[in-house]
């Protein structure tokens, strides 16, 4: 069962792409337009209700920072969240990031919490707490791939995963003492108040297929970008992106853009830790395997470093690998005298030990650099650690700016 579903999830999203061909596959994408129509018309809606205060948005008494996109997936939205959690770390705020968890599995206990005064947190109270900024609590299976991800990465800053955001950012600034609430994949999440958006557009798809969910990948139409406070436009490569830049003037004219690019640093052994240096890629025959939602990015990134890309395995977007999966994989490998097999960061954390590790299996570390639009960068962040003027929208409540 859980076979096929994965299976009818790849063929879903090869229907989206246009990789899917044949008579079924247009028959799909006939009903999925349709359904689009549907679904824009929700979306208006709902915003429409939280812009007339029809519904109320829930202010938390602290500063709230919202990461996200219009589209789904595949705009390097987790190594920008690193970026700017741990800038503000080192700025000195008390960071935690909230997120989702998509994917990961409830617990069958929620886990045990005691308040200052030594009493237990009920069970509705508690969200799940990936990291205190401390000490690692959950694995990637129960924290989901990208808050156990950032929870690996960043020590002195908190991840909470609930769907309840609101939930969520309370426990946060009530039993961990986080002044600044970094929200993970937030622009839709209007359930909780907002003092800077931060919006995403990929360099090499900024509106995704085009056309609204379910079938294409925007999951609002483009003018909504005029909600953003930044725009960042990721993966770039240094080229002009001036036609992009007036593209995206058309739906929001007053908001900084920044330039930045998504760049491999490094190649760590998944099982040892070792570090290689990029180069050690070059002339290598390659196994490429991969649980995301674009993953032609991620192999033509290998390609670009000398690698010689012999075999492609492609899963859906956060699929979790079984052990079993791994070794047929490792068997192929191996058959074909791969020198060694490279995944994604985010993948490696659900990545098993197979039965015997032949070939070495790394992941492809990727950071953030900007390369436009330092200025700005510098004062968003100074904007977020520092109490600005009485207007500012960011300032929901000043307390918040109490070191």
């Amino acid at each position: 069962m859980k076979e096929t579903l994965a299976e009818l999830e790849r063929w879903g999203a090869d229907v989206i792409f246009g990789r899917a061909k044949g008579f079924r596959a247009s028959m799909m994408r006939l009903a999925m337009s349709a359904l689009s129509g549907v679904y824009r018309g929700l979306v208006q809606t709902r915003l429409l209700v939280y812009r007339r205060r029809w519904r109320q948005q829930h202010h938390l008494g602290t500063l709230v920072v919202s990461i996200g996109n219009l589209t789904v997936g595949g705009t390097g939205k987790t190594p920008v969240v690193e970026l700017l959690a741990r800038t503000l770390r080192d700025e000195g705020r008390r960071v935690a990031i909230l997120s989702r968890g998509y994917k990961s599995r409830r617990l069958k206990t929620p886990q045990n919490w005691k308040d200052k005064d030594g009493n237990k947190l009920p069970p509705d109270k508690m969200p799940k707490v990936v990291s205190t900024g401390r000490a690692l609590l959950l694995d990637s299976k129960f924290a989901g791939d990208e808050p156990f991800m950032l929870a690996r990465n960043l020590n002195g800053v908190a991840v909470v995963v609930d769907k309840d955001r609101v939930k969520g950012g309370r426990f946060a600034v009530g039993q961990l003492g986080a002044d600044t609430l970094v929200l993970d994949d937030g622009l839709q999440y209007l359930h909780l108040a907002h003092g800077i958006d931060i919006v995403l557009v990929d360099r090499s798809a900024p509106f995704g297929t085009g056309a609204i969910l379910p079938r294409g990948t925007l999951r609002e139409p483009p003018r909504n970008l005029c909600r953003a406070s930044y725009i960042l436009i990721t993966k770039c490569d240094g080229t002009p992106n001036d036609a992009l830049i007036e593209r995206l003037r058309r739906y929001n004219r007053v908001a900084p853009i920044i330039e930045c690019t998504h760049g491999p640093r490094y190649l760590e052994e998944v099982f040892t830790g070792e570090h290689q240096p990029l180069d050690f890629l070059k002339d290598k025959w390659t196994a490429a395997i991969s649980g995301i939602a674009v993953p032609e990015g991620f192999e033509r990134s290998l390609e670009k470093l000398g690698a010689r890309v012999e075999i492609r395995r492609r899963f859906s977007d956060h699929h979790r690998f079984s052990r079993k999966e791994i070794d047929k994989f490792m068997e192929r490998c191996i058959e074909r005298d791969m020198e060694l097999v490279v995944t994604t960061e985010k993948d490696a954390v659900r990545f098993p030990r197979p039965k015997e590790v032949i070939v070495p299996v790394y992941f492809l570390r990727i950071e953030v650099e900007i390369l436009k639009g330092h200025d700005d960068w510098s004062d968003l962040i100074a904007r977020l650690c520092h109490p600005g003027a009485p207007g500012d929208p960011v300032l929901r409540h000043r307390d918040a700016y109490a070191m």
